[in-house]
């Protein structure tokens, strides 16, 4: 794989290696884990159809989404900024769909108007906690929402606006980032922290303390482990607060549809539908 500029930025400490996280989440991806995705995946969307609906996976990760989007029949193009990321895209479709060719996987970066305006537009554009990730998160929403096609449906998670929790922990992921000292300090102090504190919360309140571990494929089909490489490590960091994101949109014809919103530190999931006349509300 030759260098270019994610591998330059990662070498730089300016942003943190998602794919290689997601390379290894792959090593224990099951078909529990599927299951949980599709089942998250659903229950936001709220009896939307995918079938023969075509599908824009911006910031495909470990390639979870955009299999799920695929086994609910829609037509699947995926992409992602690092290599890696494709990489492993590209072997679970190896896994799981390796004749089917209404499922596209390429490298490219939503930052690049031009390259988002050569995709065309779509019935659904998803990006779960990516566009928070790319360093300039109002230019990766505002070209993301320009690939829906009107009567479309946007499906977006950005992390909660915290205030000074989100500041300090945005100080937090840039040393994690800034080399191997940053790496092993940040590891060393908050998975242990990440581990056993819901375990203690559990047994005070008299709850098995394993079963949290157990059940959270369930959600969303995520490992427990790779969920807190990514959390720590996650940077570039930008938050946004729900009320901010329907302020952007609004005005570009979007409508909301359905929300999950965050009790902390997480995603907000949001999904809006494009009104069909393109026009603003």
């Amino acid at each position: 794989m030759q260098p270019n500029q994610h591998q330059t930025e990662v070498k730089e400490g300016k942003r943190f290696e998602f794919g290689k996280n997601w390379a290894n989440f792959l090593k224990s991806l099951t078909e529990e884990n599927i299951k949980g995705a599709e089942k998250s995946f659903m229950e936001l969307l709220d009896g939307y159809d995918l079938k023969g609906k075509n599908f824009l996976d911006i910031g495909s990760g470990s390639g979870l989404s955009s299999l799920v989007a695929k086994r609910l029949g829609a037509q699947v193009y995926s992409f992602d900024y690092d290599p890696y990321s494709v990489a492993s895209t590209k072997e679970l479709k190896k896994r799981y769909a390796p004749d089917d060719t209404s499922w596209t996987i390429e490298e490219g970066s939503v930052l690049d108007e031009e390259y988002i305006k050569s995709l065309g537009v779509f019935d659904m554009v998803y990006s779960w906690g990516v566009l928070h990730h790319t360093g300039s998160m109002w230019k990766a929403i505002n070209n993301a929402q320009s690939a829906v096609k009107d009567g479309g449906i946007f499906y977006l998670a950005i992390y909660n606006d915290e205030g000074n929790k989100s500041i300090r922990w945005r100080k937090v992921k840039k040393f994690y980032c800034s080399g191997i000292v940053g790496k092993c300090l940040v590891k060393a102090v908050y998975i242990p922290y990440f581990f056993f504190g819901p375990m203690a919360a559990d047994i005070i309140k008299l709850r098995n303390p394993f079963k949290r571990f157990g059940e959270y494929k369930k959600q969303r089909g995520m490992s427990v482990y790779h969920d807190w490489i990514d959390w720590l490590g996650g940077y570039p960091f930008e938050v946004a607060k729900v009320e901010e994101l329907v302020r952007f949109l609004a005005p570009k014809g979007f409508i909301l549809r359905n929300l999950f919103t965050s009790n902390g530190l997480g995603c907000n999931q949001i999904v809006f539908m494009k009104n069909a006349s393109g026009t603003s509300l």
